[in-house]
């Protein structure tokens, strides 16, 4: 723990071009950090005018995250939770959107008292309230900008974190900038100038970076370090290589190996134990020397981006490391199973079958299918959330004979409505206010995969959809065989359903992939994984 008591800070910011990996940089110090003995938490700044990205397109923002107070977020808030202890909340992230809505309802209030409303103080001061309350009881506050620098969208960020640096003092603040050094390999040579060029704009807004982490092809030699250090004004030895790696794992240890946490607690004036990275070298150790493999099919509506499904990859990934397995994910796309008289060959050597959420009509009779084919020739299958209500509505259709069943989502006027609209909630029309959004208690039925998988009857899982399992087809489809292992404790609903006669067939309608961890793998994809490697020793 850190002798000094008052919260110090890091801001993140990257330059060049998008995507370079703020987000598991930020991730990655918090892990390096908590590794000191440390209390960190992370906070995401997003640039854009959507309040969250709950209603944008999964092809433009990519995962939505969902944390447990119900906050839709951005999805590096999966990497923080992912990489660090921490479990964050609605603070841990806000937008462009909610500061200009909170500053003008307090204008509207009065609460200016007839002043000029501006972008500096009002707009500045209220990012600034906003990472203060966010970061409150912690040691260090790692604050990730979205964007690039030279986006116009995020200037108002940047101002206020220029400004935080004044307002706490020397020695609390430090600015960490994330940057390319493309590798030209007609000249056989990595090129500085687009770094030289990123800082020479970050100091033209008044920001001088302490800390360049340097994301490049190839390891950056002595020579080159020190160029970039003379020319962006920073000291050599603070000039960090973010060379590519294997596994996203091996970040904090590549980070930690080139001093990265020394130049951080020498900056911040912090006195801390020394960095404990033994759980992390272990992990690396088994992702490296792993020597089973399964492939899983991933059957959903947003497979060009595979950003959509960025913690569902990861807690695969997690599975695969518990039983020493590479998982390799072949995304069939559920479209093109629609309308196909045979499916069979988009299946062939394919161990498992997950189905993930998602919303809207496009892709679910592919969906359905999908389901069908694992429940029928026994391949292990997880449904998550949509893709539990569609095994739901293909057993009704197939085992039940309810031909019609479907859900209302896609289907108003369907005399068998399996999947419906929550009671209560059908005369909300905003946007978001619909959901079942965040933490809720599931109770687990005795003699189950669950059961098996959890080894507790009751948990907290997070949610994110509007549509549920009807209850008043419960009855009959139980009689068809249809186990309901989980349900919610308040309302009766059905949270998690399994078939008994099939090796592994389990579909929930929360979100597991949300608190799955690298070292603490969720319990339903660990045993996934390992029913989709018995399954591929079976054959």
């Amino acid at each position: 723990m850190a002798t000094n008591k008052s919260t110090k800070y890091i801001f993140i910011t990257g330059g060049v071009v998008s995507s370079l990996g703020k987000g598991l940089a930020a991730a990655s110090i918090g892990a390096i950090m908590e590794a000191r003995g440390l209390k960190v938490c992370n906070i995401k700044l997003d640039p854009y005018i959507n309040v969250d990205p709950g209603t944008m397109s999964p092809f433009q923002h990519g995962e939505v995250f969902v944390t447990d107070d119900g906050a839709e977020t951005d999805l590096d808030l999966g990497h923080y939770e992912r990489f660090t202890t921490s479990r964050l909340t609605a603070r841990n992230n806000f937008t462009t959107g909610q500061i200009y809505d909170s500053v003008i309802q307090k204008e509207r209030h009065g609460q200016y008292l007839g002043k000029t409303v501006q972008v500096i103080p009002h707009i500045t001061d209220e990012i600034k309230d906003r990472i203060r309350k966010a970061a409150s009881g912690n040691d260090i506050a790692i604050v990730e900008i979205g964007g690039t620098v030279g986006d116009i969208e995020s200037l108002p960020f940047l101002e206020a974190i220029r400004q935080f640096g004044f307002d706490m003092g020397r020695g609390n603040v430090i600015y960490i900038h994330l940057t390319l050094v493309p590798y030209i390999a007609a000249a056989g040579e990595l090129k500085s100038k687009p770094t030289q060029h990123s800082v020479m704009k970050l100091r033209e807004i008044g920001i001088q970076p302490q800390i360049l982490l340097c994301r490049s092809e190839k390891l950056l030699n002595v020579e080159l370090k020190e160029k970039i250090a003379l020319f962006c004004n920073v000291e050599k030895n603070a000039v960090i290589n973010a060379v590519d790696v294997a596994s996203i794992y091996e970040v904090p240890l590549g980070f930690h190996r080139e001093g990265l946490d020394d130049r951080i607690v020498e900056y911040l004036n912090m006195w801390t134990r020394e960095p404990r990275m033994q759980g992390w070298e272990q992990l690396v150790e088994r992702i490296r020397n792993r020597t089973e493999e399964v492939n899983i099919a991933v059957v959903g509506k947003y497979v060009r981006l595979t950003d959509s499904y960025k913690s569902l990859n990861e807690a695969l990934e997690h599975g695969g490391i518990f039983s020493n397995t590479r998982v390799n994910r072949v995304f069939v796309d559920a479209d093109e199973l629609e309308g196909k008289q045979d499916i069979g060959g988009y299946f062939r050597d394919i161990d498992g079958i997950l189905i993930p959420g998602g919303f809207g009509e496009r892709g679910i009779e592919g969906k359905i299918r999908a389901a069908g084919y694992a429940r029928q020739h026994k391949v292990p299958f997880f449904g998550i959330c949509l893709g539990m209500q569609m095994a739901v509505v293909e057993f009704a259709r197939s085992v039940c004979d309810l031909k019609g069943a479907n859900s209302t989502e896609f289907d108003p006027g369907t005399a068998e409505p399996v999947i419906d609209f929550l009671p209560g909630q059908k005369n909300i029309t905003r946007k978001g206010g619909t959901m079942r959004l965040g933490a809720y208690a599931c109770t687990i039925r005795p003699d189950t995969l669950a059961m098996k998988a959890y080894g507790s009857s009751e948990i907290s899982e997070r949610h994110r959809h509007r549509y549920e399992f009807n209850p008043s087809f419960e009855q009959r489809l139980e009689a068809a065989g249809l186990v309901i292992s989980g349900r919610n404790p308040e309302a009766g609903l059905a949270e998690i359903i399994e078939l008994p006669d099939h090796p592994w067939f389990l579909g929930c309608q929360f979100h597991p992939e949300f608190k799955s961890k690298p070292m603490q793998v969720h319990p339903l994809f660990r045993d996934f994984i390992k029913a989709a490697l018995e399954n591929r020793k079976r054959a």
